[in-house]
């Protein structure tokens, strides 16, 4: 049996067949700097619940996987020493729970938790995928993050380096709401292995997917909807199907903190070249790269990050009060 906790108003609601939105809980611990992530936490918590749905934040401590974290919890998530907290995907999952105290949970580990108590949307902010030079070419001549590794034979500098969010989504059936792949990643390889590994993605509004800091990446959605109440007849399609993957909405950031696509593609472009001249990459690619591109915009990525965080969390608890409905 899991060591499932379930806080009882998300049990409750369950029960009632009552809108229930998961949210993950990396962005607290990894993803943005203290205030941001608590004021980030907490907002889209109000959110979720100010559209009719209750906010379950997901997280795991003391070896027990928590749907719905209080908040003296939120404020522990936020606070806690650099390095002192944990991140919890499907391979990380069994050590963070063995090693006790805190770990955050990925859009992977979050899904995994999420399905396990009966819900069926999550938000989150950017999807994770397929990172540049993951399969080789021009740029990706050694394995990031191992100082004169020369990569996998034969691969040319290939350095796999592929979330395992996409594979969560491919064998996970859930609602992701998102704001598309993270503008870091290399997102038309990201789209064609969703494709691959059968999850469809449906962009929110607008005919393109969006560009995590600005409204497009300039890339056509493999298919897109007007609004929400149109998405949510495609999801309740799909859940129908019994496919057993995820099927992903892609919502842009809110126009009023979207960063302009130049300014957003010059940064992404000099955060990943500062990033290879330092030699950094594995686990500590994204969050450093996240900095950096914050750095580099005064903050303004900071706050179309938050922006877009809290959308997609409004924007689930629509989705999933239609599902329920």
């Amino acid at each position: 049996m899991l060591p499932l906790d379930i806080a009882p108003e998300i049990a409750q609601a369950l029960a009632e067949r009552r809108p229930v939105v998961a949210l993950e809980s990396t962005l607290i611990s990894h993803g943005l700097p203290f205030p941001a992530n608590l004021e980030v936490a907490a907002a889209s918590e109000a959110a979720v619940r100010s559209a009719g749905a209750v906010p379950a934040t997901v997280a795991i401590h003391d070896g027990r996987l928590l749907v719905g974290l209080d908040e003296a919890a939120l404020v522990a998530l936020a606070t806690a020493p650099d390095g002192s907290v944990g991140k919890a995907s499907r391979p990380s999952m069994a050590t963070a729970l063995a090693a006790g105290g805190w770990a955050a949970t990925t859009v992977s580990g979050t899904m995994i938790i999420a399905r396990a108590a009966g819900i069926d949307v999550l938000a989150t902010g950017g999807i994770g995928g397929v990172h540049r030079g993951a399969f080789g070419g021009p740029g990706a001549t050694r394995a990031r993050g191992v100082p004169g590794a020369r990569g996998v034979p034969g691969a040319r500098g290939a350095t796999l380096d592929v979330s395992s969010d996409l594979e969560e989504l491919a064998r996970t059936s859930m609602a992701v709401v998102c704001a598309g792949p993270k503008s870091i990643l290399d997102v038309p390889a990201t789209l064609e292995y969703l494709e691959t590994r059968g999850v469809p993605m449906i962009a929110v509004g607008q005919e393109d997917v969006p560009g995590f800091y600005c409204r497009s990446s300039g890339i056509r959605a493999p298919a897109w909807v007007p609004d929400v109440a149109a998405a949510a007849r495609i999801v309740g399609a799909h859940f129908g199907l019994a496919l057993g993957s995820a099927i992903l909405l892609a919502v842009p950031v809110p126009s009023d903190a979207a960063l302009p696509e130049a300014e957003a593609r010059a940064a992404v472009e000099a955060a990943i070249g500062d990033a290879d001249r330092a030699g950094i990459g594995g686990p500590d690619l994204t969050p450093w790269l996240l900095a950096r591109i914050s750095e580099l915009t005064d903050g303004a990525a900071v706050r179309a990050n938050t922006a877009l965080i809290v959308n997609n969390a409004r924007v689930g608890a629509y989705l999933a009060t239609a599902l329920s409905g």
